[in-house]
């Protein structure tokens, strides 16, 4: 559900290279406030940029791998471009985000997170190189302008990361039982890159991004969790717009203009009559349950 009103800004937060095993080995510990913390970052950037406190809505999705298959876990964040202001009861819009800002603020809180929920000596030693090796912050990305325009586009672009490998299987360019090889996209020079590895490292690198059971990759956070949207609607005055909950025929007249439901040579509309699977044969047959009197019994039990 988005608010139709409100600009929402793709920003996308990293975590650098040096803390990516200790995210693995750590995961069930370290990837709840790993999540919570993009949203908590996000509300520290507005209510500075504002100088107020004002309190966002984040759509949040969790990434486990880059474009080259290996461990690097990222935030994706639809975030509306501004907050809830709790005490003046109104809207605060951004027109920008300060980049600069953002790095440093990520950077924090990141860090103090890992620092407080996994207290090793390690750790503190690593978030101190980290603070002197960045000075400027960590690296972030923010799209600019309203990201993505229709809410369906939001719905499209969130499913994408949640139900896709890590990598498709048209990005496999060949495989003799020995090695594979695929190639990927470099965010770094954006050009077409090229790997050949061992299956067995393959495997490894795929099965890797296995994320502990029961973990929720898509959390809801500010404005946009539910026990606060409602609430903020009058604020922002805008409708709400629920999405992804069509059913099959509208989501085929959607995509094709053309009811599916309706026969293309007379125009009226279909009943299901048989429904037959290439594998497993006819798996339904309105015939064989008319014979079977289920329609005359349920009439019977709902009497004259």
């Amino acid at each position: 559900m988005l608010h139709e009103e409100v600009i929402y800004r793709h920003i996308i937060l990293t975590v650098p290279a040096m803390f990516r095993m200790t995210f693995y080995q750590k995961a069930a510990g370290v990837l709840n406030t790993f999540v919570r913390c993009g949203a908590q970052c996000l509300d520290d950037v507005y209510s500075t940029v504002k100088g107020k406190a004002l309190t966002g809505g984040y759509i949040t999705v969790l990434h486990p791998h880059g474009r080259n298959g290996q461990y690097h876990p990222h935030l994706h964040v639809l975030a509306t471009s501004g907050g809830y202001d709790a005490e003046g009861a109104c809207w605060e819009h951004l027109q920008y985000l300060p980049y600069a800002l953002l790095r440093r603020k990520w950077q924090w809180h990141l860090l103090i997170m890992l620092r407080q929920t996994l207290k090793t000596a390690a750790i503190d030693q690593l978030v101190d190189t980290c603070f002197r090796q960045s000075p400027d912050g960590l690296v972030t990305n923010v799209q600019q302008g309203a990201v993505p325009a229709q809410a369906h586009s939001v719905a499209r672009y969130v499913a994408k990361y949640v139900v896709s490998p890590p990598i498709a299987v048209r990005r496999i360019d060949r495989s003799d039982g020995a090695r594979v090889t695929y190639h990927y996209r470099s965010h770094r020079t954006e050009r077409m890159g090229h790997e050949t590895i061992p299956v067995a490292t393959f495997i490894g690198r795929m099965v890797q991004h296995t994320l502990p059971k029961g973990f929720k990759r898509i959390r809801y956070y500010g404005v946009q969790a539910t026990k606060t949207f409602a609430k903020v609607e009058g604020v922002i005055k805008g409708a709400v717009k629920i999405i992804a909950r069509l059913t099959y025929r509208q989501r085929y007249e959607q995509s094709t203009e053309r009811d599916p439901f309706r026969c293309p040579h007379c125009g009226e509309e279909m009943e299901v009559w048989r429904i037959w699977h290439p594998t497993y044969g006819v798996i339904y047959d309105e015939g064989e349950v008319i014979k079977r009197g289920t329609y005359a019994s349920t009439a019977q039990r709902a009497g004259p």
